[in-house]
């Protein structure tokens, strides 16, 4: 039996549930995993693996912005960043001193790594998207992504081979021989099933993110929503709202959902209107969901680039939630094709396994 360390990002949930598929798969075969995390994600992942050991691992402070000054915060909030890595590789070194690792997961965190333990790094943004008025920056950016994939032994990237399938486009392309050298295409990987059930909901409309920028798209979207012929749900995503409001004889608004009925709406859905999170997207292509409209959060560049490649490949329409209007939105929204058809997380995690883990594992 080998020993696992797993440590997932804690700005949001995306990359927790991502890893869900992998640690069950590592579970499956006999491997003990510990997971290294802090916030939201850490008591997500407690929830779902109660048998596995926990640290309390704080990571980096999140540079979200109320506006779309994302950039601009970020590059202020570089120096923070900097000194958080700096005392993540210190907590490392003494987690690594109590307790034998046979392999280091690190999903998203830029100091979880050591020389003398084999080290997996997993993300989907191999190549980063910059505004055009600062791409010398998105430059820069490909440097210092390649000089971080040298520190790790193989690099899981979430998503198909760069070409027709690719869910990430740009974002998952190599942008050195090294970072190719090391990149693992996997697939798809969610915590998200498909289920045999009936689309008998109309609508699905999940609102979700940061602060406060989760609220500023509630406020813009729940007058419209109400106002859509036919079945909705409205998710608010907020843990502290649990109650329930019957909105209208149609709409149910809910504060929050357990993940399992999550799964469920979702499933039902004919039509579902998000923001266009990474996590999200492999959601819609693991349900294979053709119809939807996507409302990137102002000044993310991962999801403003998602949401655009989307509706240039006639995926998925992308609209700015300063210039909603659904009742124009939706209609436009039927001449999208969805995702293409892609394999499953389960043939994804299958061959993730058999091909790289069980190298540095059996």
């Amino acid at each position: 039996m080998a020993k696992v360390l797993l440590s997932p990002l804690s700005w949001g949930l995306g990359h927790a549930m991502r890893d869900i598929p992998l640690i069950k798969k590592l579970l499956a075969h006999d491997h003990e995993v510990t997971i290294a995390a802090c916030g939201n994600a850490l008591n997500a992942l407690k929830q779902e693996f109660p048998r596995c050991r926990f640290i309390e691992f704080e990571d980096y402070p999140s540079p979200y912005s109320s506006g779309s000054l994302f950039l601009p915060k970020f590059f202020l909030y570089l120096p923070v960043l900097l000194k958080a890595v700096s005392n993540e590789r210190r907590t490392l070194a003494k987690i690594l001193a109590k307790d034998r690792y046979d392999l280091i997961i690190s999903d998203n965190r830029l100091g979880v790594y050591a020389k003398d333990v084999p080290s997996i790094f997993i993300t989907h943004q191999l190549h980063y998207h910059m505004p055009f008025a600062i791409w010398p920056v998105e430059l820069f950016a490909l440097r210092i992504n390649t000089y971080l994939h040298r520190k790790y032994d193989r690099i899981i990237v979430p998503d198909n081979p760069p070409g027709a399938l690719s869910l990430a486009g740009k974002l998952a392309r190599p942008g050195s021989d090294d970072t190719r050298s090391r990149a693992f295409f996997s697939g798809i990987l969610t915590s998200i099933q498909k289920r045999a059930c009936a689309e008998d909901l109309d609508y699905l409309v999940m609102i979700s993110g940061p602060e406060p920028q989760r609220t500023k798209l509630e406020e813009l979207l729940l007058p419209s929503v109400q106002e859509l012929e036919g079945k909705s749900v409205v998710i608010l995503g907020s843990p502290k709202r649990k109650t329930e409001i019957v909105a209208t004889d149609t709409c149910t608004v809910k504060g929050y959902v357990s993940n399992d009925e999550k799964v469920g709406l979702m499933n039902r859905a004919k039509f579902v209107i998000c923001r266009s999170g990474y996590t999200t997207m492999m959601e819609l292509a693991e349900l294979q969901k053709k119809k939807g409209l996507f409302i990137p959060t102002p000044g993310q560049t991962e999801q403003e680039y998602l949401s655009w490649y989307y509706q240039k490949q006639g995926w998925f329409p992308s609209q700015s939630q300063y210039r909603l209007d659904l009742a124009a939105d939706i209609p436009a929204a039927q001449g999208y094709t969805g995702f293409p058809d892609m394999p499953s997380t389960e043939e994804n995690v299958n061959r993730l396994y058999t091909e790289l883990l069980a190298g540095y594992l059996e």
